[in-house]
Parts: C-alpha cells; structure tokens; sequence
C-alpha cells in the first residue's frame, strides 16, 4: 500500500501510519516516486500565473493556494489526518494552541442573546473565556453537573444553542453521560461541542457518538513532545461550513513547522497512548492501595465518579488522572511533590514526561462543589519505566512521613 491509499475497514493503528499522505503532498508531478512525510511548505505570498489564475482561486480557498493564512500542504495534510481519524467527519480546522480552537469555535457558533451550557468541570482557560469574554457580549454561560446526563434537559431554554462538553474533566475526571446529553440536544437542535483532549478519537470517536464538533488540544497527546502548542477541531458535514468560516475571519493559522511536528508525533500516537494507559494504571492502582491515599480519580476505575460511562463508551483510558493526600494540607502535598525525581512540575500534559501538579478545583466550580477536604495531586504518567515511577512516588510518601 503506497501512502495515503485509504481503506475505511483499516484499524486506527493502520490509519495513523497512512493518513494525511495524499500523493499530491508527497511527490512531484510528472515525476515517480515520492518522499514518505510532507514536507514542511513554509509560505506567506502565493504567486499566480496570471490575474485569471488569481481570481479564479477565490472560489475554493480550502486545499488550495490562496494565502499563506489559508494554509499549505503542511497544514492540509495534518488536517486530512485528523480528519480521516474521526468517522463521520466532514474536516477539520488547525488553530495556534486548543484555548484557540475553543474560544473561536465557541465565537463562531454564539451571538449576542445567545446561551451556552457549559460543563461545570471544564478547562479552566474555557471557563474564563465564557466569564470573561462571553459575558461581556451578551452570551449567557450556565454551568451544568458534568454527571447530569439526559438532566441536562431542565436547563435548557429557548436561547440555548450550544452545549459544551468536556469528558472527563481535566481535574476531577467524571465522565460524562454523552449520548444521554447529544440525544437531548439532538431533540432540540442544540449543536454539542466537545473538548475530546484527554481521549483522542483513538479512544473515544466523538462523531460516531453524535458529538457535532470535537476538539483537540494537539499540544498534548497528538504532538505527543511538549515542544508544539497547536489545537484542532473537527466537524460533522452540517457544522463544517461554519467552522471553517469561523477559524478564516478569525485569522486562525497554525505554523508550518508546528503542523509538520505534530504530524510526525500522530505516527506513534497509537503507541504511546497504550504505554500511558498501562503505565497510568499500573500507578493508580498502586496509589490506590496506598494507605496515605485518600480517593483515586482514574476513569477506569470504579472510584472514580462517571467509571459506569468510561466503561461503556471508551476504548481505553490515557496518562492523565488524580489522587489525593489522605489526611494531609497544602504544605505536605507541596513536599510531595517537590521531593519527586522524576515528575516534572508543569501545566500540560500529553507529553513523553511525567508531571505532577497540585490542583484546587474548588476555585472553578459554580453548579457543583469540589467537597474533597484532603489536596488533590494531578500526576500524567509519561513513557518511563513504571517501576521507577512507583520507586519515586513512595520515596516521596516516605518523606512526607517524617516531616509530618
């Protein structure tokens, strides 16, 4: 099979190797053969043959030169990929980091008068948008339970337009009941947009559950080595149009090299997520059975509120997940951490390194309360040896035990 021949019954692992590789972007016209990766196609002016070739390429700005603000084969080429990833997709817009691709899409699809439902667990960059910028415009937030489900449904009104959705949480990973939430905003003709980070649609394909926009922050998982800041969101045949319009008047453009980076790390995507997932449980179950470890908040397990929808509707579960100190304050989990080897301390997640960050969701929280009274330690489990990330995690229990 020669790079980007496609065929729909082709496994993920297979796709990820062979999308985003059109002959078109990986060889010369006329001449055999080509190169296995596109190249990075680096340009702002596109020169025109002659004025009739110039005007003729407004009519279809997408996959064609136009402007280097409407992108390059660089950028076609990771957006066919990530289009292709997701079944039921129509395309798929690049945007300089996932805040980017949320807020925009969010602009494009609200007007003033308008209202949102936003999960109460979101991101908190997204929250902040919403209090911050929506509001200012006209545009109601009403922040709902992520564990509402077909609930949902009371608190829509007659100027809800958008729900928004974010599965697990970022910080307090419940999983949400999303086919229960799309069949009500289906019936109501609601447009769901979900922020699809933490699975990828490796694991969890948000299209084929009815989700009509997903997005990506590509800075994590899909580049895959914490040296890219980039986001994405893919679209269903009716919201496409208005996506793509969107991220354009917005001037939304990724850079080349940025795009050309994240496609190598979609390569390994399907890889590196198997050894997160395995590594991250190997972890949390091991902290699980810790006796200084108050509560465990890992999708797949049964501790963690939502675990029933993981189980039913996810393929599998990624690096990222939560702990909490059992009987413990701020200074000692601030000793925990800063007593680690081999975590980093950072925001983000995605990447080959593990991190641990300690997180306080009851300063995001509105319709829910974060009620947990021992602090909450956020870990993502990177490509280490498991082994030696557990080693590390104990040494650090152990010094927290002496100088408590």
């Amino acid at each position: 099979m020669s790079g980007g021949d496609r065929d729909a019954s082709d496994r993920p692992e297979t796709r990820l190797a062979q999308v985003g590789r059109r002959r078109e972007w990986t060889s010369i016209p006329g001449q055999p053969g080509g190169v296995v990766n596109p190249p990075a196609w680096r340009a702002s002016t596109i020169l025109y043959d002659d004025v009739a070739h110039l005007r003729s390429a407004r009519g279809n700005m997408h996959e064609r030169w136009f402007y280097g603000r409407k992108g390059t084969p660089t950028h076609w080429a990771l957006a066919d990929a990530l289009t292709e990833l997701e079944p039921g997709a129509e395309g798929t817009m690049l945007y300089p980091s996932g805040v980017a691709a949320i807020t925009t899409v969010l602009m494009g699809l609200l007007k003033p008068g308008d209202a949102l439902l936003m999960v109460d667990s979101a991101y908190d960059p997204t929250r902040s948008f919403c209090d911050k910028m929506l509001k200012p415009l006209g545009i109601e937030t009403v922040y709902y339970d992520p564990l509402i489900g077909g609930g949902i449904e009371t608190l829509v009104s007659e100027r809800t337009r958008v729900i928004f959705l974010e599965s697990p949480g970022s910080l307090t990973f419940e999983v949400q009941d999303i086919p229960a939430i799309v069949a009500v905003a289906k019936a109501r003709g609601i447009v769901t947009v979900m922020d699809n980070t933490w699975a990828t649609p490796l694991l969890f394909p948000a299209l084929s559950h009815g989700v009509d926009v997903s997005i990506l922050a590509c800075t994590k998982y899909v580049v895959g080595h914490s040296d890219v800041m980039l986001g994405s969101a893919t679209a269903n045949a009716a919201l496409w149009p208005r996506i793509q319009s969107g991220a354009w008047m917005f001037g939304q453009i990724c850079g080349p090299d940025d795009a050309w980076l994240a496609l190598r790390g979609l390569r390994t995507l399907g890889v590196r997520m198997k050894q997160h997932q395995e590594g991250a449980l190997a972890v949390a179950r091991w902290l699980a059975e810790h006796p200084r470890v108050g509560t465990v908040l890992h999708p797949a397990l049964p501790s963690c509120p939502g675990h029933a929808e993981w189980a039913r509707d996810f393929g599998g579960s990624s690096g990222l997940f939560g702990f909490t100190l059992a009987e413990a304050d701020d200074a000692a989990r601030a000793k925990f951490i800063d007593a680690l080897r081999l975590f980093g301390i950072g925001y983000s997640w995605g990447g080959y390194e593990s991190l641990a960050l300690p997180v306080d969701p009851h300063y995001c929280r509105s319709a829910t309360k974060w009620n947990a009274a021992d602090p909450l330690i956020r870990l993502h489990i990177g490509l280490e040896n498991t082994d030696d990330l557990i080693a590390d995690l104990a040494q650090a229990f152990d010094v927290i035990a002496q100088r408590l």
